[in-house]
């Protein structure tokens, strides 16, 4: 999932399932999906190769797109018809081959640490004295100047610590329960009770440079001044490592760049303040493509019959970051949906045709799922012949917990309906479904995940909300996001849920009710500088 201020159900406003429900129900072909969802999963089989073996799935690496053409032959040999959609990713695909590096001085030992993806490679291995850069917290213009005059001549042939000693948080006494409680529930599935998407930016202090800002003049300072390579505090507890990217993606701009755990960055901070001399060894080795510059969706569909050009589309993005096998963000989801494509196309030939995808490029922008949008609908204020065929996308981006209801970017009567297909799933701690349609000047953005891309472009966009389980406290872009952190049930029970609702709209008399031209909100205004 793409850095966003909330976990997606803190932004949600829903509504309680109704115990009437008047939507058709398929009774008999719920039955076979449960079955099918719950006895006879493919789930792990599908995500054990693609975290275990076809990982990382970085944008631009070769293992994501074999990732990519082995979830396309999986959806193919269940019968679906699948390919691969490229677009312009428009950079050089990178992976870090090995690292390693170590104290030497004065004790010897190993250091846990990530690459910044899209650094260069070490020249065998760097040998240089630790330095501390202590970059103030919002610095202006003329105390980072100010700074870098001071440090000209310290940071030469250094391995420089490029800012303060972060201090975290206190831990919160009162932690996010893993499962959502009924209360909590009843209270955010209450359309009474909206809630605001998203969090208020914290401001700056007053003449404060942009976080962006300061890191790309560190950089270009410490190749000026021919540092040996920079080293960046997680930040994080227990170990946890979260390393992003150099994101010019231009190796000439920015020197070998690792990541620390935030115990060995304080320790060596520490030690360097008592006058005592930190002596690193580093060896980096990464690799450009320079070949590498599209990306890929792999898109399967199970064709409908009668109304074979209206589609009901589920999808979840494939690319993931490199410091670990992406399994709770977001493997274990794109299996979900492959599962759903798998269970559809043994169990009938549904009116409306189907569609999987699972998109490339979300981590950096949502850029797959947008150039698909793009590409196959435009806008509602530019369409392409195919936007009025879309009658829904389900978007699943918030880790391994369950399902337990929908949020709708659509009118109250598209979330009734999809409230009264979840009734039958009551058992399953399933809870509701809701438009957002009360927050019109929220509409059209929303949180950073693929849904945005269909919400942005004024089509019926509906986000899966589900359990958090430890996702955000501790997987979330981080070397903890392993295989281990995903539950089969509740793979599972998404699975039959979602494909459930997918099955009911696409052979439903009349589509999913949307917001009619007249009714569409508009394209929120951009920001003022």
């Amino acid at each position: 999932m793409l850095i966003r201020s909330a976990s997606l159900l803190t932004l949600l406003s829903l509504a309680v399932v109704s115990a009437s429900a008047q939507e058709p129900i398929d009774a008999a072909m719920n039955a076979r999906i449960r079955e099918e969802a719950l006895q006879h999963s493919q789930i792990m089989a599908t995500l054990h190769p693609l975290t275990d073996v076809y990982s990382p799935r970085l944008t631009g690496s070769p293992t994501y797109k074999a990732a990519a053409e082995w979830s396309r032959d999986r959806l193919a040999a269940w019968g679906l018809k699948a390919q691969l959609e490229t677009w312009n990713w428009g950079h050089p695909g990178w992976a870090n081959e090995r690292c390693s590096a170590h104290v030497e001085a004065p004790w010897q030992g190993h250091l846990p640490v990530e690459v910044l993806a899209w650094t260069p490679s070490t020249q065998g291995t760097a040998r240089g004295a630790a330095y501390h850069l202590q970059i103030p917290e919002e610095p202006t213009q003329e105390e980072l100047t100010a700074l870098f005059a001071t440090a000209a001549d310290k940071v030469i042939g250094r391995i420089v610590l490029a800012g303060s000693l972060k201090e975290l948080p206190a831990l919160n006494p009162n932690p996010p329960a893993p499962r959502l409680s009924d209360e909590v529930l009843a209270r955010r599935f209450d359309p009474a009770n909206p809630t605001a998407l998203g969090r208020p930016a914290t401001p700056r202090r007053a003449g404060a440079l942009e976080a962006r800002v300061i890191n790309q003049q560190v950089d270009a300072f410490l190749l000026e001044h021919k540092a040996l390579a920079r080293l960046n505090d997680s930040a994080l507890r227990n170990g946890q490592v979260r390393a992003f990217s150099n994101r010019s993606y231009d190796p000439t701009k920015v020197l070998p760049t690792l990541v620390l755990r935030h115990e060995d960055y304080g320790r060596i901070v520490r030690v360097l303040a008592d006058g005592t001399e930190v002596k690193l060894a580093l060896e980096v080795t990464n690799r450009f493509y320079p070949s590498n510059t599209q990306g890929y969706n792999v898109v399967a569909e199970i064709p409908g019959t009668d109304k074979a050009a209206e589609v009901v589309l589920l999808g979840a993005h494939l690319d993931a970051w490199h410091t670990a096998t992406g399994a709770t963000d977001n493997g274990v989801n794109c299996a979900v949906m492959m599962e759903v494509g798998r269970i559809l196309q043994k169990l009938g030939h549904p009116r409306r045709t189907i569609r999987i995808a699972l998109w490339d490029g979300e981590e950096h922008g949502l850029l797959g799922s947008a150039a698909y949008v793009e590409a196959h609908y435009g806008s509602a204020e530019n369409p392409k012949p195919a936007f009025g065929e879309l009658v829904a996308y389900f978007n699943c981006d918030s880790g391994a917990g369950q399902i337990r209801g929908l949020s709708m970017f659509g009118p109250s009567a598209g979330a009734q309906v999809l409230r009264e297909l979840l009734v039958p799933f009551q058992d399953l701690a399933v809870r509701g479904a809701a438009a957002n349609g009360n927050r019109p000047s929220k509409l059209r953005s929303g949180p950073s995940s693929d849904q945005a891309s269909f919400s942005g472009a004024g089509l019926p966009a509906i986000s899966v909300v589900q359990d958090g389980l430890e996702y955000f406290e501790y997987t979330w872009h981080t070397t903890l996001d392993t295989l281990e952190r995903v539950p089969p049930e509740d793979a599972k029970r998404s699975a039959a849920v979602l494909a459930s609702v997918a099955w009911h709209l696409a052979n439903r008399l009349e589509r999913l009710p949307f917001f009619t031209k007249d009714t569409l909100p508009p394209v929120p205004a951009p920001p003022k500088p």
